[in-house]
């Protein structure tokens, strides 16, 4: 169990350190360490991720660091493509579900990767911080990217941060710690709904969640996202999500290698 608590630890440092990852940790920590069904997982997932990012986000409200039009924009879409997702995942099945996670994997690790890498960025005329461009097209495109991200967090228990920091960066033009603090309330938002879902479809199925794994990992990853966001400011950014891209490839393939041998007998 200790080692399932360095991971629920290191759940919560990644979204303090990077507004992402919680949950590309959490349902494989449930599943492989502490045994907790695929489906299961997902679900308890959801939760963990959502109080921890809630907590998370204190910080950067505080200083003011939340994009709150932003919120609106991807949250609540977010909120119900969450709901449709996990609506669908009664009709996958568990190793589908974790095959499918995998691929999210490794697609994060490439966006991470890419995103680590220093690049010149020509920056058109702007007003307030935002590009002229940015305040003609957020508004539908972050809709859009937020259902879609959404329904991928019902899904497959993903509350994904490192699709939700790169749309606000790119398309809502908020810089990067903005983004951060932004993300997290999306993701907290977008969990509590998928999390709620998820206690009817484990119903359906004769499953419950575990209290008490949800609640210990959600202190311990709590602690963890303070930690993070204070260690957050004084280690390169760029360096932290290489570091976490390699991992998450090594993760992602362990996991398809599991899961699909299932799936093919």
């Amino acid at each position: 169990m200790w080692i399932a608590l360095i991971g629920a630890l290191l759940v919560g440092l990644s979204l303090g350190l990077l507004g992402s990852g919680g949950s590309i940790l959490t349902v494989p920590v449930l599943v492989y360490l502490v045994g907790e069904p695929d489906k299961v997982a997902i679900a308890e997932s959801l939760g963990i991720v959502a109080a921890i990012a809630a907590a998370g986000a204190l910080p950067y409200a505080r200083q003011r660091t939340i994009d709150w039009r932003s919120v609106l924009f991807f949250g609540i879409p977010g909120i119900v493509g969450t709901y449709g997702g996990a609506w669908l995942s009664r009709f996958v099945s568990g190793p589908v579900q974790l095959v499918l996670f995998a691929g999210v994997m490794l697609l994060a690790a490439v966006l991470m990767y890419r995103r680590s890498t220093p690049r010149p960025v020509s920056t058109p005329p702007s007003a307030g911080g935002v590009t002229v461009a940015a305040r003609k097209h957020a508004a539908w495109k972050i809709m859009l990217e937020g259902v879609s991200v959404g329904v991928l967090t019902g899904l497959v228990g993903v509350g994904g941060g490192f699709l939700i920091v790169p749309a606000l960066v790119l398309l809502g033009g908020l810089d990067m710690r903005r983004a951060v603090g932004t993300s997290l309330v999306i993701i907290a938002l977008k969990s509590v709904a998928g999390y709620l879902k998820y206690l009817d479809v484990l119903a359906d199925l004769g499953l419950a969640v575990n209290w008490k794994v949800v609640g210990l990992f959600a202190v311990v990853g709590i602690a963890g996202s303070f930690a993070g966001n204070w260690i957050g400011g004084r280690i390169p950014q760029h360096r932290l999500q290489r570091g976490f891209a390699v991992f998450l490839v090594v993760m992602g393939l362990w996991i398809l290698y599991q899961n699909l041998g299932v799936l093919t007998g």
